[in-house]
């Protein structure tokens, strides 16, 4: 599987941005999908995470109410809406590709088997 992220840039804190990642090169309803976060310093975090068939989602606590993850499988694309973004929201984003299906809690980073190259969020104050 191929991943290929965009969306990402500058933008002022409460502001937002739209991520998105398109796959190709499987079946893109039959992969979970996830965006993880890494902010200098510190380790890679599981943002969101969505099953295939869009049925159950995952999201860190500490972006609950304010992102959203939800996929158009008719254009093998995953998308993370972020809304009122804070500074500690500063970070590359990273889309993940899983064949488990429905991993607890969207598993971990070794749970992912392909990954984007990364689109920088950066959120000023």
């Amino acid at each position: 599987v191929q991943l290929q992220a965009s969306g990402g840039g500058l933008v002022q804190a409460g502001g937002s941005l739209r991520l998105s990642c398109t796959a190709s090169g499987r079946t893109f309803s039959t992969i979970d999908l996830a965006w993880f976060r890494q902010a200098p310093g510190r380790e890679r975090e599981l943002v969101a995470a969505i099953t295939r068939s869009g049925g159950s989602t995952y999201l860190l606590d500490s972006v609950l109410g304010r992102f959203t993850i939800s996929r158009d499988n008719t254009k093998n694309t995953v998308y993370l809406q972020m809304n009122s973004l804070k500074p500690e929201d500063t970070a590359v984003y990273y889309c993940a590709a899983s064949k488990w299906y429905g991993l607890p809690n969207g598993g971990k980073a070794d749970d992912y088997d392909f990954w984007g190259q990364g689109t920088q969020v950066t959120v000023s104050s």
